[in-house]
């Protein structure tokens, strides 16, 4: 294993027990076995690191899936392809949620998160945005009424899977995620 991957597994561990707000990067390199300064050999900051345990230790397939949402439109079948976004937001959420929750608490720490991701042109916001593209250009094909509003339904969608996600570590109950994101497209594509 890499010195990076061991940083990675580290700073996820880190951060899923502590929080983004209470992780460090003194504590997550220790946690990998090395210093600080080598920390920052790989990582820019704690945003980075953060932004490398979202897309390369959270076991959901939502960031690739995004990325090809665009070449997707007007190919196979509207419902699956949500369903499958549904599928990989609940997953995202569900294992991203407690450690960027603790960011809520500290409204300085979270002006500063929000303009590090804004500088990276990252952030929350582009989950919403690239359903609504591909909303949009499935619209265009004629597979989505032309009355919808592209980013209403995409809101609908990637909203109701966040607090899915939410309720599930609030109420500590199982659910069958699959059928909720199932559930979600259905009542959502039958008004598309």
């Amino acid at each position: 294993m890499s010195t990076r991957d061991r940083m990675l597994d580290a700073a996820a561990h880190v951060m899923r027990t502590r929080g983004l707000a209470g992780a460090t990067t003194k504590e997550i390199a220790k946690a990998a076995g090395y210093s600080e300064a080598a920390l920052y050999k790989h990582f820019r900051d704690k945003t980075d690191l953060f932004l490398a345990v979202l897309s390369e230790r959270i076991p959901s397939p939502l960031a690739p899936l995004l990325a090809t949402l665009d070449r997707r439109a007007g190919e196979g079948d509207l419902a699956a392809t949500l369903t499958e976004v549904a599928r990989a937001a609940i997953t995202f959420y569900r294992h991203g949620f407690p450690m960027a929750a603790s960011l809520f608490a500290d409204p300085k720490l979270l002006s500063a998160y929000r303009d590090a991701l804004r500088a990276r042109d990252a952030g929350p916001q582009h989950v919403t945005r690239a359903v609504a593209a591909y909303l949009a250009a499935e619209q265009k094909h004629g597979r989505v009424k032309p009355d919808t509003d592209p980013q209403a339904a995409a809101a609908l969608l990637i909203g109701a899977c966040l607090q899915h996600a939410f309720l599930g570590h609030f109420t500590d109950q199982p659910s069958d995620d699959d059928k909720v994101a199932t559930t979600l497209v259905r009542a959502l594509t039958t008004g598309l």
